[in-house]
């Protein structure tokens, strides 16, 4: 079976170094915060090439204090995208603000900016793009329409660890960028993990002090805060794993580019091409008209594939109070019914791709056939 990520793969290299950075907190004493979080904030600022980055618990904990940074709370709305994982949307109701969905760009599947501005009210505080399976949003259409509005921007940037364009990072096109350690990510801890990276002293002096119960100085409370703060153990093992990062990028791109010529006769609807770096291929998706019965048929070839998501955020059950009802989202919603993610990790070989792409063209051809069969009986019988 080729599964769809291998974490165990890429422990393997470097378990040495994980474990004497983790047995060394473990002797230290530090289990919260401490040295190896500040040298992580310090290395993972540099690798963005921001000023600063805020470790958290979590990448929801990082879009959270971001918008409580910038002062986002109730009455305000916030406009983003339907075509992402519910933490987007749960952060900004955690903050007490209210959600704004707009569509996405049919070929790149990020946040469409033509359609932004006819949501805008006089509401509205911030635009939330989400740089979906690592590919970085059109920021320069979204930044210029939140220049002229006086908007604030908070980039979702959880899938999008070392995807860069022009040569600025992702998550530092906008005031502040939010990043997820989740373990299957480009960069996971070995647990759960997030971070804010920003260009403003203020702004990160205000998430640090809100992830650690508003203090500024210990017993001195400044703020309402909370406990979102990083454990040390993960910010070691982050340490060692930031070191490989831009390689794991490059063999990511090396993938993707060779799914493209592997299936570009194939008739699958493949993610539009990026430019240069601002792809970090989190994720791998393709999109199909027999989504789940080519799945199914993968999967008894040996192929393990995934749904990143199967149903968009504003038409899940918990978020129905939205007001958002089927069809109010169309190039969403058709992107949640087709599209299948495919294996990508750093360790997948070429002889592996092959296979998948072999299964996936079978599968969906045979799907294909199926389909004028029945039309044709269905003709016949008429």
């Amino acid at each position: 079976m080729i599964p769809l990520s291998d974490i165990s793969a890429q422990y393997g290299p470097m378990a040495g170094e994980i474990e004497a950075a983790v047995i060394s907190v473990l002797r230290g004493g530090r289990y919260v915060l401490g040295p190896e979080v500040d040298a992580f904030e310090q290395e993972f600022a540099a690798f963005c090439g921001a000023r600063r980055a805020v470790a958290v618990d979590s990448g929801t904990s990082a879009l959270h204090l971001a918008l409580l940074s910038l002062g986002i709370g109730p009455g305000d709305e916030v406009i983003t995208t339907s075509a992402t994982f519910v933490a987007t949307v749960a952060a900004i109701l955690y903050a007490g603000a209210t959600p704004v969905f707009v569509d996405v760009d049919p070929k790149t599947w990020t946040i469409d900016p033509a359609l932004i501005e006819q949501a805008i009210t006089p509401r509205t505080k911030a635009i939330m793009p989400v740089h979906l399976h690592g590919r970085i949003a059109d920021m320069a259409a979204i930044g210029e329409i939140a220049q002229r509005h006086r908007l604030r921007v908070i980039e979702d940037a959880a899938q999008a660890h070392g995807a860069f364009r022009s040569g600025v990072g992702a998550g530092l096109f906008g005031d502040i960028g939010c990043f997820s350690f989740y373990p299957g990510k480009n960069l996971g801890a070995c647990g759960e993990g997030g971070a804010v990276v920003t260009d403003d002293d203020t702004l990160a002096d205000v998430v640090r002090q809100l992830r650690d119960w508003g203090q500024e100085g210990r017993y001195n409370h400044v703020r309402r805060g909370f406990n979102n703060r990083m454990d040390a153990l993960q910010g070691a093992a982050l340490r060692v794993k930031l070191r490989r990062l831009p390689e794991w990028t490059s063999a990511r791109r090396r993938i993707a580019d060779r799914y493209r010529r592997l299936l570009q006769e194939s008739g699958v609807v493949l993610p539009a091409p990026s430019a240069g770096e601002d792809h970090a291929y989190h994720v791998f998706a393709v999109r199909l008209r027999h989504r789940d019965r080519v799945r199914a048929a993968m999967m008894i070839d040996g192929v393990e594939t995934g749904l990143h998501y199967p149903r968009p955020v504003h038409l899940q059950p918990a978020y129905a109070g939205l007001g958002y009802g089927r069809g109010s989202l169309p190039e969403a919603e058709t992107l949640a019914e087709e599209t299948l993610s495919l294996p990508i990790y750093p360790e997948l070989s070429d002889d592996d791709v092959g296979r998948i792409c072999a299964s996936l063209i079978r599968a969906s051809r045979q799907c294909e056939l199926e389909d004028e069969t029945r039309q044709l009986a269905a003709g016949s019988a008429t």
